[in-house]
Formats: C-alpha cells, structure tokens, sequence
C-alpha cells in the first residue's frame, strides 16, 4: 500500500506542473499535456531514476512547484489560524508547506517506469466554472491508481489547489499535523 501511495504521488507531482501557457487550455487537456512531460523528463533522465536527489529536487522545483496555488493550499491546510496569522507568519507557513510537497514528490518522482502513462477520465464542467475536478488513471505495473486534482481558473492560468490520492485529499491529510505544529507555537 505504502509502494503504491508513492507511486501515485509521481503522477500528483507530474501533474501540477502547469505553465501559463496552459491558461486557455481546459484543464483536463493541461493535466494530461504536463503530466506527459513531467514524466517523459523523468523517464530521459538516468540520474533521476537512480535517485539523484539534487536533480530529483530541481526538477520537482523548477516544473512544479511554481504552479502551485500554496496560497490557498496552506490556507487551507492551516484552517483558521491563517486568517490571524501576519503577513510573515504565512510566508513562513507556505514556505515550510512547500519544502514538505518538495520531499513528498521528489521521492515519488523514483518510481516512473517505461510502460507509465496517464488517461483522463470525462471531466464534469461547464466552460465558465472558475474551479474543477479532474479525474485521471495511472496506468503503470499493477492496478490503474485514480488521481483527481482540483483546480482554479486565476486570470493568467489554471493552478492546482489540492490533490487526491488513494481517496485522501492532500490538504486534508496534513490539516492535523499543520494544526499540532500551530498548537504547539
């Protein structure tokens, strides 16, 4: 279970790549276009498939992270204490909430094989919803592993907000550990 878990974050990983040159694109067709390419640089690349951390890194940096909405995946995550925390405070709190999604998909990033690929499953949305749910399939070695991603339309791109895995939402799942670590100061 625990294999496969970090097997599906590589295609959560792949897929929240998304550039502003996917703003017009609907986002099921950019999930899959920045997926593919996530995971064809992975598959290019011997030293990120021998576990060459500092590529795994950047290439988890440089393709991913940028397009992450951490704004409203920390809010999220920090609940209410977000609205009281300073300006500094949530820099903070977002930076550290990036460092985390950095190790979790650089790790993930391991697992990429040559028979990987990615299917999207119909989308249900109208054309001017400012926020979706995409579905996807991972087909690899073993069962198909469902991934869906929920995304907001910003004037400039769509950016990815929250993930599900295995049936666990990403800022669900941190949500406690966020609040202990807030508890605790």
């Amino acid at each position: 279970m625990f294999q496969r878990t970090i097997s599906s974050l590589v295609f959560a990983a792949a897929a929240l790549g998304a550039t502003a040159a996917f703003a017009q694109t609907a986002p099921d067709a950019m999930i899959k276009q920045v997926a593919g390419d996530v995971i064809q640089s992975v598959k290019d690349d011997k030293a990120i498939q021998a576990g060459d951390v500092s590529r795994i890194h950047g290439l988890v940096d440089t393709q991913v992270m940028p397009h992450v909405d951490f704004q409203r995946m920390t809010a999220a995550t920090v609940g209410k204490a977000w609205r009281t925390a300073t300006p500094e405070q949530q820099a903070k709190l977002q930076a550290e909430f990036k460092t985390l999604l950095i190790r979790t998909y650089a790790g993930a990033l391991t697992k990429v094989n040559a028979q990987t690929s990615i299917e999207l499953k119909p989308t249900r949305s109208a054309p001017d919803d400012s926020d979706v749910t995409v579905r996807t399939n991972i087909k690899g070695n073993g069962d198909p592993i469902e991934i869906d991603y929920r995304l907001e339309k910003l004037p400039s791109e769509w950016k990815i907000f929250d993930v599900n895995v295995l049936g666990i939402w990403l800022v669900d799942q941190y949500k406690s550990s966020f609040a202990q670590q807030i508890a605790s100061g």
